[in-house]
């Protein structure tokens, strides 16, 4: 009897000690699966983080890649207090120009230089109905007062319309007040852009108080008129927002084409005053056989062959007129294109020639 009872009690050991043996191995097992889980996750997510890396390393060299392929247009550059692109294509869709400063503005429009009281508001009121959107004026015009009224007494909201003024050097002194000046004149609100009307003493310190103005909403974009390569080399370093636009003489007798291309590689607009030759000259330039000959060809005036000249060289134009017959006629510049020859024929026509001394 005790013999049977010590087998039975050997049976229950081994049978206990083989239970232990297989929760062990389980034990392993499982520790074994963790363990084998745990290394395949960590590659799985070693490979996700590199396929991440890879991915942003190759959007990154794509989007170098565009940037090579787009040159200039892309391409930015510090000017001052502000950031310019390279790209002054002008969209003849809209008929519009977008400026360094942000804002787009017409790409042709009227200049009220001999136009004052009634004349200039019914002249700069046929031109807002004509669908004008751009009127050029300063102080040394004495019309400010009257574009503003025309402006003021439009049916077209404020925001559509782009006025230009400037200051001129008897201001530069008291820039603060020639600012405030001009904004009781105009009477619009603020204004789309002030320009320095000319080189002279005080003018960075004018331009610096402009700065001021466009930090005060008073003032959208600022800008430069007669100020040539020499000029702009000494000013531009001296100031901190870059001019959006500079305004020069420009026609097919004083054409100033390397001008225009170093004010463009600025990111600067380049506006053209006396597009139609000025006071005086206007006769001949538009009697000019080659011009003629081109607008003949296309059904077109002399004067819109000229502005459209302009246009596509990347030149703003704001000729003036008093004639809201002219008026209209310098707004129809969109309905047909020049060819390269023609363009190189006025080119050709380049005389060195300035009607003003600015």
């Amino acid at each position: 009897m005790k013999r049977l009872f010590n087998l039975i009690l050997a049976c229950l050991l081994i049978v206990s000690l083989s239970a232990c043996g297989k929760q062990t191995g389980t034990d392993s097992l499982t520790d074994k699966v963790s363990e084998q889980d745990r290394q395949a996750e960590s590659v799985e997510t070693t490979e996700q983080t590199e396929q991440e890396q890879s991915a942003a390393e190759t959007a990154q060299t794509e989007a170098e890649t565009e940037n090579d392929m787009t040159g200039g247009q892309e391409q930015q550059t510090q000017g001052g207090g502000n950031t310019v692109t390279g790209d002054i294509s002008f969209n003849f869709e809209t008929k519009t120009v977008l400026l360094n400063s942000g804002y787009e503005m017409p790409i042709y429009g009227i200049g009220t230089y001999s136009l004052t009281g009634d004349t200039c508001v019914e002249s700069v009121t046929a031109a807002l109905n004509s669908g004008v959107r751009l009127i050029d004026t300063a102080y040394m015009y004495h019309n400010e007062e009257s574009v503003g009224e025309a402006v003021r007494n439009s049916d077209i909201p404020r925001e559509e319309i782009f006025v230009v003024t400037k200051l001129y050097p008897n201001q530069f002194s008291d820039p603060e007040a020639a600012i405030e000046e001009a904004l009781a004149k105009l009477d619009i609100d603020y204004i789309d852009m002030m320009l320095l009307h000319h080189p002279g003493t005080g003018d960075v310190e004018a331009y610096l108080a402009m700065e001021k103005a466009v930090a005060d909403g008073k003032i959208r974009s600022l800008g430069l008129s007669n100020w040539y390569v020499e000029e702009l080399e000494e000013f531009l370093p001296q100031i901190n927002i870059t001019p959006a636009l500079v305004q020069n003489e420009i026609h097919p007798y004083y054409q100033e084409n390397d001008v225009i291309s170093y004010i463009h590689s600025l990111g600067i607009v380049v506006q053209g005053w006396y597009p139609l030759g000025g006071r005086g000259y206007t006769a001949e330039l538009l009697g000019n056989e080659v011009i003629s000959e081109i607008a003949a060809a296309h059904g077109k005036s002399s004067a819109q062959v000229i502005l459209r000249w302009n246009l596509q060289k990347g030149v703003v134009v704001i000729p003036g007129s008093s004639n809201p017959d002219h008026i209209q006629e310098n707004t129809e510049l969109f309905d047909f294109e020049l060819t390269e020859e023609e363009m190189g024929r006025i080119n050709a026509l380049d005389r060195g020639e300035k009607h003003d001394w600015y």
